[in-house]
């Protein structure tokens, strides 16, 4: 439930910054690209951090891939991550209380991969609507027309991930610091999709009858069981 209802967060409120660059900008940076290998222009993103001194690509598929190519899968990723931390946070959510999920009057309840099966009537036709929206409104912004070389590829002036939202205004204006927060924003959302991938996959395993942090909390104790007990006998006292 957690992670359809995350990609409503790309609606377009009020207040949006601008996400255009100027068309000199534009046409400076395709001109910098053209000259670039793939590997030298994956060196220039957001995203690289330590332990990694260089590109993390064991897979070396820079090495075959176009500049194309990496923009687009540039953009997967940041989206992917963007809709893992909401569903990460909602699924958490979802889970806490005697009533289950805070909405609905606690009538969804349970283990977060069943929640979305109990909501009512309604809303599933609400949702598809606003993640269309959402969704149609990001294509336009960056996505090339799908003809000729334009198919399945971004708009050459369109900076992946920056879709203008910004009502509270953390974007910083200085580049060193913007690609610092994108490195932030790139690790959070790798983490997040991790994560969720481990909440969806264990509450499976368990048959989706027990709660994620019903099932870490009661190995938690198990384990704490068996280490007091193995103290006491260490001590003596049993």
């Amino acid at each position: 439930m957690a992670a359809a209802m995350s990609s409503i967060s790309s609606v377009r409120p009020t207040g949006l910054t601008s996400v255009r660059r100027s068309p000199r900008a534009a046409r400076a940076s395709v001109a910098v690209r053209a000259e670039q290998s793939t590997e030298d222009y994956v060196k220039t993103l957001p995203g690289i951090t330590a332990p990694f001194d260089n590109v993390f690509d064991p897979a070396g598929l820079a090495k075959t891939a176009s500049i194309k190519d990496m923009r687009r899968w540039r953009e997967a990723e940041v989206t992917h991550g963007r809709v893992s931390m909401l569903a990460a946070l909602g699924f958490i959510i979802g889970e806490q209380g005697d009533g289950g999920f805070p909405l609905f009057e606690g009538e969804i309840t349970g283990p977060a991969i069943n929640q979305f099966q109990q909501v009512p009537r309604g809303l599933w036709e609400s949702l598809v609507l606003v993640i269309g929206i959402a969704e149609a409104y990001r294509v336009s912004l960056g996505w090339a027309t799908p003809t000729g070389t334009g198919f399945n590829s971004l708009k050459d002036d369109y900076s992946m991930g920056d879709l203008g939202f910004d009502p509270l205004g953390f974007k910083p204006s200085d580049p060193t610091e913007l690609k610092v927060m994108q490195t932030k924003e790139l690790n959070n959302g790798r983490l997040a999709m991790i994560a969720i991938a481990g909440f969806v996959a264990q509450e499976v395993a368990d048959g989706g009858q027990v709660e994620i942090f019903e099932h870490w909390f009661s190995n938690v104790e198990k384990e704490l069981g068996i280490e007091a007990v193995e103290i006491e006998q260490d001590l003596g006292l049993q």
